[in-house]
């Protein structure tokens, strides 16, 4: 992003000359939430997944990430954030009626962790497509380790306002096909948001300390932190290491040259990456004695495994691979996937930061976004990690372009350019809460002491807690809000219905399956 100083880029000014900037509300918001389950013994839950959630195959909002134990939770897109959020709150009040002496893990780094034995993998049954899933999570074992899996975060989803499509599409004389225009406008977000996300990292990252415990299998990674404790590592000015470095970071994924500067550029190069053998993943087999390990040799065993900060959706088929369906119907949305939980928040996620990201991801569209090169993709990574482990730092200076820029300078640009779109997004509402939002965040750039991080950091001296203790005291406090705020009887029968519907559609698969587990994985590398 070459110019900050301007408000925003034409997009908005031919907007506004039209008076058609008001089609800029109204994108759809959804959210995934992580969560470990926690036993009352402080240790990651070796329980199955509750039977009465559903199925984690086929439940369309309650789910599991990489571990039986790490359970997600998936709201519908809504265009109001506050719908969003309140049935996020909804699912969270279902789950908590049936956890059986257990809790959700309010932060985002694990607690309870005791090597990579003790986490156990998750399970989707004895389909094709579960069999799939399983295996999948096997690999990432072998290649990364299970406790590195085992992180907590949240996932926006956003997909701009359909209305604006054709009239930005007009307004730019586009000789591109609408939806060829789409993409090329979401790959153009994705590019804005490498550029500026480290802030999120700054305003909203909650994990500037880890126990311990977790380097239990990676102890040669411990001499990088300083010591808060006797049970828990840390930087002083860390924002979010679950961002940095030590999570899912990876020498092969750190050469991949994936290319954001469009759509066929994405596909192909992630493309690539799935089918180009790796020797340290071949050494490592794909069947062994019978059993399969991971899913191929290859850099990437599909998709989902290469870890970026934001990424172009589309809603896939069953079976259909991710890279085919954004071939075949263009970017539907973008997942960012770089914001920690709020360990202050029993949800995870709260009004104020959602609505904040809403107008960051509209400002990133609407501002011109050059293609990325090679060099400036690697200056977007050191940017991040400058941020996430010394982010809080009195001086820290980031790279812009050519030019070294105090990240506070950098912060204040971007809060800027952002308030036009806030006072748009604010509509007629008094209470004007994406402008408030704004300024909230304004008030963390001045004051850092104020950042989440930050308060995590001074609580724990205060009360002379270590990360676990601190993390299980406040997971404890969110359990208790939600015994306190129990589901309403309507919801509860619907929840109700979703889960045995979900067991139901699962036990469909595994009887309708006719493939052998082999055949099924070949047919789908083979699409194309």
């Amino acid at each position: 992003m070459t110019n900050l100083n301007n408000a925003l880029s034409t997009r908005l000014d031919q907007l506004n000359a039209n008076g058609r900037q008001q089609l800029l509300c109204g994108g759809l918001k959804g959210i995934e939430k992580e969560s470990l389950r926690i036993a009352r013994d402080g240790f990651i839950a070796q329980t199955p997944h509750p039977k009465a959630l559903g199925s984690a195959l086929t439940h369309p909002y309650i789910t599991t990430d990489y571990s039986e134990a790490l359970i997600e939770l998936i709201t519908p897109p809504f265009a109001d954030i506050k719908d969003s959020l309140g049935n996020l709150r909804n699912i969270h009040q279902f789950v908590y009626e049936h956890l059986d002496n257990e809790m959700l893990l309010g932060a985002s780094m694990p607690c309870g962790i005791d090597g990579d034995d003790s986490i156990p993998i998750a399970e989707y049954g004895s389909s094709n497509i579960g069999r799939m899933k399983h295996v999948y999570r096997h690999g990432l074992w072998h290649r990364y380790g299970r406790t590195m899996q085992s992180i907590a975060g949240i996932h926006f989803n956003y997909s701009v306002p359909e209305a604006l499509w054709p009239v930005l599409h007009q307004q730019e004389n586009s000789e591109l096909s609408l939806e060829a225009f789409k993409a090329d406008a979401y790959f153009g977000l994705i590019r804005n948001f490498q550029r500026m996300g480290w802030l999120i990292l700054y305003l909203f990252g909650a994990s500037p300390a880890i126990c311990k415990n977790f380097f239990k299998s990676r102890p040669e990674l411990m001499s990088q932190f300083e010591e808060f404790d006797c049970g828990t590592l840390f930087h002083p000015y860390a924002t979010s290491l679950r961002m940095s470095d030590i999570g899912y970071k990876s020498k092969n994924q750190a050469n991949l040259k994936i290319d954001y500067n469009s759509i066929e550029g994405y596909v192909s190069s992630l493309s690539a990456a799935i089918h180009t053998p790796y020797p340290e993943y071949e050494k490592i087999g794909t069947q062994v004695d019978g059993e399969y390990r991971q899913l191929s040799g290859n850099i990437l065993q599909i998709a989902n495994e290469f870890y970026s900060t934001i990424r172009p959706k589309q809603i896939t088929e069953s079976g259909e691979k991710p890279t085919l369906a954004l071939k075949r119907r263009g970017v539907k949305y973008v997942e960012m996937r770089s914001l920690d939980l709020d360990v202050f928040n029993p949800i995870g996620i709260d009004e104020e930061k959602a609505r904040f990201i809403e107008a960051l991801l509209l400002t990133c569209l609407l501002q011109d976004s050059p293609k990325t090169s090679e060099q400036e993709h690697q200056v977007n990574n050191d940017n991040q990690l400058a941020v996430a482990h010394y982010g809080r730092k009195p001086g820290l200076v980031l790279k812009l372009v050519q030019q070294k820029i105090p990240l506070k300078e950098w912060a204040i640009r971007i809060l800027e350019s952002m308030q036009s779109v806030c006072s748009i997004l604010d509509q007629d509402d008094a209470d004007k809460p994406y402008s408030s939002a704004l300024a909230k965040q304004m008030r963390l750039v001045e004051n850092p002491d104020l950042t989440p991080s930050a308060r995590m950091l001074e609580q724990m001296t205060q009360l002379h807690q270590p990360f676990s203790r601190f993390a299980l005291s406040t997971s404890a406090e969110h359990e208790h809000y939600f015994k306190l705020n129990k589901l309403d009887e309507g919801n509860t029968r619907l929840f109700n219905k979703m889960a045995a519907e979900s067991l139901v559609k699962q036990q469909e698969i595994e009887n309708k399956d006719q493939l052998p587990f082999d055949e099924f994985l070949r047919q789908y590398f083979l699409q194309a």
